[in-house]
């Protein structure tokens, strides 16, 4: 039975393509975020992430007001940087289909897991919303004092997918890890969240259920770069490829 999050995609093996909010000024960051979103569009990317990763709060506000409009037939997501219960705020008020959280186990000193767990299940309850949640995620504090094992447990009823990353921004996300994730889960959705290419795509798929990709879209694959359409076309080529033998 296929899970919810996954049934949200049309395609095996979604691309999660993120927008970051680049830009220097208010009117900046919304005329790229509109230029972003069309390439994404023109190149078939199964999914929309919107992050305030440059951009400040009222920009992401903005931004999924402007994708709302859009009555897109693919669906968004958003990340509210560092204040999760905003995340969950946007997510409901712009008709976000979920919402990603870098972390939802062990970020926390183990005195505050209790009251975590109870935010989960409060803001769950109050926001008919599915949640893509980090476990072990780049630049989060691992506080726990479970194994990666158990925290994944915990991670699963909390969320409706796991996203997995190494450390850093666009760093390749190890098989090592990601297969330690898979075999703590089992078929539970597990999203790469960052590193993904058309090298080593077809490798990660093989235990991933799909991918976020946000650095590789841009010029020279790195954050701060412009989004390339040919970067775009690139790795969305390569994963019809890959769905063509599934």
């Amino acid at each position: 039975m296929e899970s919810e999050f996954l049934g949200l995609f049309r395609n095996k093996k979604p691309i999660l393509g993120m927008i970051h909010l680049k830009g220097d000024t208010d009117e900046d960051i919304y005329e790229r975020m509109n230029k972003e979103v069309q390439i994404y569009l023109d190149n078939g990317v199964d999914c929309i992430i919107l992050e305030n990763y440059f951009g400040q709060y009222h920009n992401l506000e903005k931004a999924l007001e402007y994708v709302q409009g859009l009555h897109l037939d693919i669906p968004y997501g958003v990340n509210c940087l560092n204040v999760d219960p905003m995340g969950f705020e946007l997510a409901g008020k712009y008709g976000a289909s979920f919402v990603q959280l870098d972390s939802v186990v062990g970020h926390v000193k183990p005195r505050d897991e209790d009251t975590l767990d109870a935010f989960f299940k409060l803001y769950r309850e109050r926001y008919q919303v599915l949640v893509l949640g980090g476990v072990r995620f780049k630049y989060q504090p691992v506080l726990s004092e479970k194994s990666v094992e158990e925290d994944l447990k915990i991670a699963m009823t909390r969320c409706d997918a796991i996203c997995v990353t190494q450390d850093k921004t666009g760093q390749e996300t190890s098989m090592d890890k990601i297969i330690q994730f898979r075999n703590a889960i089992g078929d539970f959705p597990l999203i790469v969240g960052a590193g993904l290419t058309p090298e080593n795509m077809e490798k990660q798929f093989e235990y991933a259920d799909g991918a976020i990709v946000g650095s590789y879209f841009k010029e020279n694959h790195v954050d701060v770069g412009e989004m390339s359409s040919e970067n775009v076309k690139e790795v969305m080529d390569k994963v019809n490829e890959i769905r063509g033998k599934l």
